[in-house]
């Protein structure tokens, strides 16, 4: 067994491949990717049997017509469990930026999606995220609400700096500040207006990224 992942690496085991020194194109240290814990499953998984990243790409292309249809779940689930191997090796070898990854996979940021992700969640994070949950059958807003606190918490961050207000005088201040944000909610008002009148623009925040 001593050179059983050595055996592996050779016949083209994806997990084994990625944190090779000897890997095609490979820069740095393999310690710069992380390795799967004990009994930790589908971290870099191979390709489904009689599946090539041809034929998972244009899959991927049929999913991007399909999240457009409404009651189309089934389908959506079917085709994301299917293109799974393909979207964990974009992950795990180019490392794409939240924006771009979310143009290729936009079914992934459903709120399903999204929920089944929170139930995965251990430790403290757990309880928290379950606790802000707990409402998440009342009206549409308040799901919104939920939501994107529990998100906030999945990402080690405060809830409490959830939502941040600016003026629309200080434009330049606003931009640098908002790409310093890593996830957040952005409320922009007009200058001088009073409490209760309207917002200029809403929207969410991903690393500096207006969505």
């Amino acid at each position: 067994m001593a050179n059983y992942r050595t055996k592996l690496r050779n016949i083209g085991c994806s997990e084994l491949n990625i944190n090779s020194h000897k890997r095609k194109g490979s820069t740095g240290s393999p310690n710069q990717v992380k390795k799967p814990r004990k009994a930790e499953v589908n971290y870099c998984p191979d390709y489904p049997v009689g599946e090539t990243k041809e034929t998972l790409e244009n899959q991927r292309i049929t999913l991007l017509s399909e999240v457009t249809k409404r009651n189309n779940e089934q389908v959506i689930k079917g085709l994301m469990d299917r293109t799974f191997a393909l979207r964990r090796h974009e992950v795990v070898e180019d490392s794409p930026f939240i924006a771009e990854f979310k143009n290729r996979w936009p079914a992934l940021f459903t709120e399903r999606e999204l929920l089944k992700n929170f139930k995965k969640k251990g430790g403290a994070a757990a309880q928290k995220i379950t606790d802000i949950l707990s409402v998440l059958d009342q009206s549409i807003e308040k799901k919104r609400e939920c939501i994107l606190k529990a998100l906030v918490v999945y990402l080690n961050e405060d809830p409490s700096n959830l939502v941040k207000e600016y003026m629309d005088a200080e434009h330049d201040e606003t931009q640098i500040l908002m790409s310093n944000t890593t996830l957040g909610i952005y409320a922009i008002k007009h200058e001088g207006a009073d409490v209760a009148d309207p917002y200029e623009d809403v929207g969410v925040i991903i690393e500096g990224i207006q969505c």
